[in-house]
């Protein structure tokens, strides 16, 4: 484009977008035909000179969203706006996994799901109806070993109510102390049916948590503070279904891995959908490794964390 043309299309740029003018009305101020205005505007956007910025808070970043499925090839990813505060951070990607979670087709028939803080947090955005007749089934153990209440059993029987469907829970800790008492509670009819419903899901939806004091797993008992920090010195990045894992997306305790009750990291890997919901600058490190690792086929984040994702991406491939 001749600078002449340039400096034109950024003036009808100027005009449609700034002072609202009608495609007509900027021809005749500038003395071209409307067809030239639509012909300047369409190279003004294709070489960048005007910017349009949706911010509604449900609005997608859908550049974001190409690079993470091209970059790790994910099926899908869903991005949204950052937040000021984390409770507004948690509160947009827990409403866009609903958003994702309602519109899927088809509707997954068995879809098995973890517990914590934010799936709590999607069950209670998913509208009444989402869906009709699911089976939900909890893929991790979560019965609550202390004072505080549990969120497994209500979390996937709050998805199901809404789906008017029916949910299988998985009645055991997340973690035994002992690999014979698991090996004893997994061969339990009523539990082996679940684990099996479970292993055959038609899809997952997890959330990822932090290798630290604030994890599920700490406040729910299963894991002191101090054993935690065992494992980071191990390499732990943070858990997944109730399994902690490295940078690499591998497990870092086997020991403990063998003791954990629930859907195996495997069969992550292997499903066909499997929706991660991941946000916040504390889970950069597990998201990385979830994504990099083939822990799901659809991430939904925000627009840090899908960054600080390319970023890292990016350097790896420049190394």
């Amino acid at each position: 484009m001749i600078e002449s043309d340039e400096l034109l299309a950024v003036r009808a740029a100027e005009l449609y977008y700034d002072e609202t003018k009608t495609q007509d009305e900027i021809g005749a101020l500038l003395g071209i035909t409307r067809w030239k205005v639509g012909r300047l505007l369409a190279q003004a956007r294709e070489l960048g000179y005007i910017r349009i910025e949706i911010v509604h808070p449900r609005a997608r970043r859908l550049p974001l969203e190409r690079a993470l499925r091209d970059r790790f090839g994910l099926k899908d990813a869903v991005v949204v706006p950052a937040a000021n505060t984390p409770a507004e951070l948690n509160e947009r990607v827990a409403r866009a996994a609903a958003d994702y979670l309602s519109a899927m087709r088809p509707v997954p028939r068995t879809l098995g799901v973890s517990w914590g803080r934010t799936l709590r947090d999607v069950a209670d955005h998913l509208a009444d109806g989402w869906a009709s007749g699911v089976t939900v089934v909890q893929i991790n153990g979560g019965v609550s070993i202390n004072q505080r209440s549990g969120t497994a059993a209500s979390t996937a029987a709050r998805i199901a109510e809404k789906a008017s469907g029916e949910v299988r829970l998985l009645p055991s800790p997340a973690i035994l102390e002992r690999l014979e008492t698991k090996l004893s509670i997994e061969s339990d009819r009523t539990v082996a049916d679940v684990l099996t419903t479970a292993a055959n899901a038609n899809a997952y939806l997890y959330s990822a948590g932090v290798a630290g004091p604030d994890s599920a797993l700490v406040h729910s008992g299963y894991l002191t503070q101090s054993e935690v920090g065992v494992l980071v010195a191990r390499g732990a990045v943070g858990d997944v279904v109730g399994r902690y894992i490295d940078a690499e997306g591998m497990i870092v305790d086997p020991s403990l891995d063998d003791r954990t009750v629930g859907l195996g990291l495997e069969a992550l890997r292997a499903a066909e959908t499997s929706i991660a919901v991941i946000a916040g600058a504390e889970k950069h490190a597990i998201a990385r490794a979830v994504v990099g690792s083939g822990l799901c086929t659809v991430l939904v984040t925000d627009e840090r964390t899908a960054a600080s994702l390319i970023a890292a991406d990016q350097s790896t491939r420049q190394h």
